[in-house]
């Protein structure tokens, strides 16, 4: 019995995951990593703000507050961060370039700390954070943009890079 040698499973190719599927992997894990790192910022007194700002207009209790309400605020804000991956890869995804993602990462700090502040009652008013905790979260936020917009916008390139490919070899 004869088999096709290109049939046997050990010689198939793993088809790889789709562009969207990699976008929004990319924003749960840059959301959960980067407000991990974030907390730990707050431990240190980098700044003032918890990641579990985010339950106060949810939640109620004082869970919270708590070891669960810290992970679960992470949590939280990983499934948040897949949105704003999409918003990237909708918007800027073939954008080569750091500065994108930065300019991204610092267009959502701002959207959260002076646009959605009063929805966020754990968070002073902008003018009122001390200035540590809006150098670091400033600094947060624009390291998350970079890491997402730069790891989309790599994939995106990869696509073209392969398409090219593609077309040159003939058939």
């Amino acid at each position: 019995m004869a088999e096709n040698h290109e049939n046997l499973e050990q010689n198939q190719r793993e088809k790889p995951m789709s562009f969207l599927t990699l976008t929004i992997i990319t924003g749960l894990f840059g959301g959960i990593f980067w407000s991990a790192l974030a907390y730990l910022a707050y431990i240190f007194n980098f700044t003032e703000i918890r990641p579990n700002v985010i339950l106060e207009p949810w939640a109620l209790g004082k869970w919270k507050e708590q070891w669960l309400g810290t992970v679960i605020s992470i949590i939280a804000i990983g499934l948040f961060s897949i949105g704003a991956a999409l918003v990237y890869y909708a918007a800027m995804r073939k954008i080569k370039s750091i500065w994108a993602g930065a300019a991204f990462g610092l267009v959502l700090f701002l959207l959260v700390f002076y646009v959605l502040n009063p929805i966020f009652p754990g968070i002073k008013p902008f003018w009122d954070l001390s200035r540590n905790t809006l150098i670091t979260s400033a600094c947060f936020y624009i390291l998350y943009g970079v890491f997402v917009g730069y790891s989309i916008s790599y994939e995106e390139q990869e696509i073209r890079n392969r398409e090219k490919k593609h077309k040159e070899v003939p058939s």
